[in-house]
């Protein structure tokens, strides 16, 4: 793996933003296998995130100096518990190749979980799928731990 040492800052994704980010939502599709299946558009994230003044989701983006994004985090809030707090899904988080192994996943997580505790939410949650090693690894040098006391379901809608 390549790596290119880039000065960056994390901000939240704008309406400016959603060509790039669907850029890297399709590399994250290919790298999961589920491309096939991938429908997201453009116009899907500016109406129902990023141009929105109720959104459906959030987004952080880590973006080099010239405003390249090259990482990204999409979260969405499920807003009643038992607790009454609010839990974070952490729906996808990635870091193009070529950036990875230069504490841009690191900033980013950490935005998302400070992005979480300013809305109020008392946990932040997500899935990695089986196979991949590297990111139980990173999530457990951030506090996280699999969830061993429920199974996932799920039924489809459609």
């Amino acid at each position: 793996m390549m790596h290119q040492t880039t000065a960056f800052h994390v901000r939240a994704a704008g309406p400016q933003d959603a060509s790039a980010l669907l850029a890297l939502m399709w590399q994250l599709a290919i790298f999961e296998n589920y491309a096939d299946h991938f429908k997201v558009r453009e116009a899907d994230l500016l109406e129902q995130g990023l141009d929105s003044a109720n959104p459906y989701f959030h987004a952080l983006v880590a973006v080099t100096d010239d405003n390249r994004i090259m990482a990204y985090a999409v979260c969405y809030e499920v807003l009643f518990t038992y607790d009454l707090k609010p839990n974070w899904h952490l729906k996808e988080l990635y870091v193009t190749p070529e950036f990875r192994g230069n504490g841009i996943g690191s900033a980013l997580f950490e935005a998302v979980k400070q992005a979480a505790k300013e809305r109020g939410a008392a946990r932040l949650k997500w899935d990695v799928l089986p196979s991949n090693e590297a990111a139980k690894i990173f999530y457990r040098q951030h506090g996280g731990r699999p969830v061993t006391e429920w199974d996932a379901w799920t039924c489809s809608l459609i």
